[in-house]
């Protein structure tokens, strides 16, 4: 039981008292559902994998975003997590491929400019395949830092690099907003 609730605690968000709780729950639930359980997590290690491309989880390589004929393959979105991709797609409004950080910069937690995956991207932008590259980072310190990162890293000339906007959210009031929220707002203005 001691090792089931260690290994549990290593996954993200999860302390020594929901350790200790799943694996009880575990323990008192039946031999099928333990069982269930044990085989959704081989699964995911033997059949999911990384795009080759963009990083994203795949069970095929190339995954379907990158081996798409009708996706524009010369315009790359990069985000931060696979889980971005899915807030993207549910816009329809965004019809090229994508490239997965799998993190974004935090020197106070370690993590620089070698954790992250973009070495596949500067190739993809060094072999003259992509024309723009949206950088679609979280506006949080360490986004915002990323986004700087890699818009110096891809710079090149005929590469287009933008940011996604930043501000108010659709359907909010602007009594709301913080100081950070109302600033990026008023500098990411457009004419109407």
């Amino acid at each position: 039981m001691s090792r089931l609730i260690e290994e549990l605690k290593k996954l993200p968000g999860v302390g020594s008292k929901s350790a200790q709780r799943l694996a009880f729950h575990i323990l008192r639930s039946d031999e099928a559902d333990a069982q269930g359980l044990s085989d959704a997590i081989r699964d995911v290690k033997a059949k999911l994998h990384l795009c080759s491309i963009c990083n994203n989880i795949t069970d095929v390589d190339p995954c379907v975003y990158c081996s798409s004929a009708t996706r524009n393959q010369r315009l790359v979105c990069v985000v931060e997590e696979p889980t971005n991709i899915a807030s993207i797609e549910k816009t329809r409004n965004y019809s090229g491929v994508y490239h997965v950080l799998h993190g974004s910069l935090s020197p106070l937690h370690g993590v620089g400019p070698e954790h992250l995956r973009l070495s596949n991207l500067t190739r993809r932008i060094d072999s003259g395949e992509v024309d723009e590259v949206i950088v679609a980072t979280n506006p949080t310190v360490e986004g915002e830092a990323t986004a700087v990162y890699i818009s110096r890293l891809i710079k090149r000339p005929g590469v287009k690099v933008t940011r996604i906007a930043t501000g108010i959210p659709a359907g909010s009031d602007i009594e709301y907003a913080d100081e950070v929220t109302m600033t990026k707002a008023i500098e990411g203005r457009r004419e109407l």
